[in-house]
């Protein structure tokens, strides 16, 4: 089981980071001007257990599935706020990425719980965000990639009408014609970033030297070409391109091996080399107050000692008991992501069946069109970003100052 975790170090937290010089040696920090700190107090939450810096004695803490994650971070919440009263009655939204868009729904349901229940502290629970999330649902997968990728221009009329024609909109239990079909869509994108189409794809220096000599290797071409960038703040390396949740919607059970995805040319994982000289240097370490690696463990981008379950089945539901109680609910997509597309997205906020109050249009930033939304009743909102990324299994909680909304 691989899971994947740097939002804290790259995408909204206090920093960017610049390759250290000499190579392997700790990178220099700048001041992150998009920081979610500037406007909250946040919280970063390693979630599961095992991932991140997070670590468990007990080795039976690393089996683990949807409802039980959300039952330990809202017990974590509940232990947090005891020992930090001040945040109490700051207002608190959860949110997260990928993945999360089951980890927020079913942590919100559990704080709701709490709260109805009258636990000890009443969290002041408002609300929740998600980007690119996930939803189990028949409007992901494959469901929302043929549009997308059709709409994008990244497959040609003759293949879209193609797909359609022999799959007839069944994707979940697709024939061999269909399947065959949709191989022609597999190789149109072969050479993509599934993060966002317009960035190239960044691998290991080591895995394109183990690419290159194995003949028989079924990754793409330009997978097996290591990526270059003029970008300042060299961060992130792609690692193969592909990652969860692949194509296909995803059935009850165990979350894939790496083992397991690599047989079908799908790896989930990306790799950070800065982060992980920074987050493994024991000075640092000790400042952000965690473990040294001699108790955690070393910092990995992707943890594999994690034994993880679907449990949680379908999220429409979650999101419909949440909205009709009330709290709000932004549910973001960036418009360039191939990983979750926002089709799927903008599917499966629609058939939640409330009424529209705010019709489709543009949203401003910098006197430049930023995105577009649509706002539902009830307090939902489905919203698009253009050309933004966001990446795997991140799940930020936090909570904003009294004066924030």
């Amino acid at each position: 089981m691989i899971f994947c975790h740097f939002g804290r170090a790259k995408e909204s937290g206090p920093f960017n980071f610049e390759e250290g010089k000499p190579k392997g040696s700790l990178p220099i920090l700048h001041l992150n001007p998009y920081s979610w700190s500037k406007v909250s107090n946040i919280i970063y939450l390693d979630s599961p257990c095992g991932v991140g810096m997070s670590y468990s004695k007990n080795q039976s803490k690393y089996i683990n599935d949807d409802l039980q994650t959300a039952a330990d971070t809202h017990n974590f919440l509940l232990q947090w706020f005891r020992l930090y009263p001040e945040f109490v009655n700051n207002q608190f939204y959860i949110s997260g990425e990928s993945y999360a868009g089951i980890y927020v729904p079913t942590l919100s349901a559990e704080v709701v719980k709490g709260i109805q229940a009258g636990q000890d502290p009443v969290i002041n629970f408002k609300g929740y965000l998600i980007g690119n999330g996930v939803s189990r649902s028949q409007f992901e997968g494959l469901s929302a990639l043929v549009p997308f990728t059709h709409g994008m221009g990244l497959v040609s009329d003759d293949i879209f009408e193609e797909v359609e024609r022999a799959c007839k909109g069944n994707y979940q239990n697709a024939s061999d014609s269909c399947y065959i079909s949709i191989d022609k869509i597999d190789q149109a994108l072969s050479g993509l970033n599934i993060y966002d189409i317009l960035e190239p794809c960044y691998h290991d220096p080591a895995s394109d030297q183990q690419a290159k000599g194995n003949t028989s290797s079924n990754l793409p071409i330009s997978f097996q070409q290591l990526g270059a960038t003029d970008r300042p703040l060299k961060v992130r390396k792609r690692m193969f391109g592909r990652a969860w949740p692949l194509w296909a919607f995803e059935k009850d059970g165990s979350f894939p091996s790496w083992s397991e995805l690599a047989l079908q040319g799908s790896v989930p994982c990306v790799n950070d080399e800065v982060a992980t000289t920074w987050l493994n240097d024991e000075s640092v370490r000790k400042a952000i107050h965690a473990e040294p690696k001699s108790i955690a463990g070393p910092w990995q981008i992707c943890s594999d000692r994690i034994d993880y379950g679907y449990s949680a089945g379908n999220m429409l539901p979650y999101h419909k008991n949440l909205t009709a109680q009330g709290y709000r609910a932004l549910i973001y997509s960036g418009d360039h992501d191939m990983c979750v597309p926002f089709t799927g997205t903008q599917a499966w906020t629609r058939s939640l069946g409330y009424k529209i109050i705010d019709e489709w249009r543009s949203w401003i930033s910098n006197e430049q069109v930023a995105g577009y939304l649509q706002g539902y009743d009830n307090n939902l909102t489905f919203l698009t970003i253009k050309v933004w990324k966001p990446h795997l299994l991140t799940i930020i909680i936090f909570g904003c100052t009294s004066a924030t909304s």
